[in-house]
């Protein structure tokens, strides 16, 4: 199922997103990361990731939004993204958390050719429970995502669910 919001924004509904996992996790952690691609099944991908995340147990899955297909920001020669957010606890710092979703990306076949480039599977931590982080690795709240509609729209109606 979809649902057009503009000419250049769809939402896009399906057996995994939006979807509510489990909502009893003793994890220590709240976890809020947008995923994000342009390059090949990005739906079938999206699933696969749900599925790895799901049989780790290092995460334990909470909710899923709907999909956004959006227009690229930054580099705008290059197909629309689909974009969603998965909210999952964990008992992982926040570096261990970033260098596991590092490790998904490359295994989905993500390549860092240039910033904002057409990408396979881009994972961003946008909230780690309350925590304020400003490092070279790694900044959370992640930058600027109060001001992309890859972030608010997803959110907001997972928030609904």
């Amino acid at each position: 199922m979809k649902k057009t919001l503009s000419k250049e924004l769809t939402l896009f509904y399906s057996t995994n997103f939006p979807r509510v996992f489990n909502l009893q996790s003793h994890k220590k952690y709240l976890v809020t990361i947008g995923i994000g691609g342009n390059i090949g099944d990005t739906k079938k991908l999206f699933n696969k990731l749900l599925l790895s995340l799901n049989q780790n147990n290092k995460f334990d899955l909470l909710i899923t939004s709907p999909l956004l297909l959006n227009p690229p920001f930054g580099y705008l020669k290059q197909k629309p993204f689909l974009n969603g957010i998965i909210q999952l606890k964990t008992n992982l710092a926040p570096n261990e958390f970033l260098k596991h979703m590092q490790r998904l990306e490359n295994r989905f076949g993500r390549k860092r050719s240039f910033q904002d480039a057409p990408r396979t599977l881009d994972i961003d931590i946008i909230f780690f429970d309350n925590k304020k982080i400003n490092t070279e690795k790694l900044i959370i709240p992640h930058k600027d995502w109060a001001n992309r509609e890859s972030v608010i729209i997803p959110l907001n109606y997972m928030n609904k669910l």
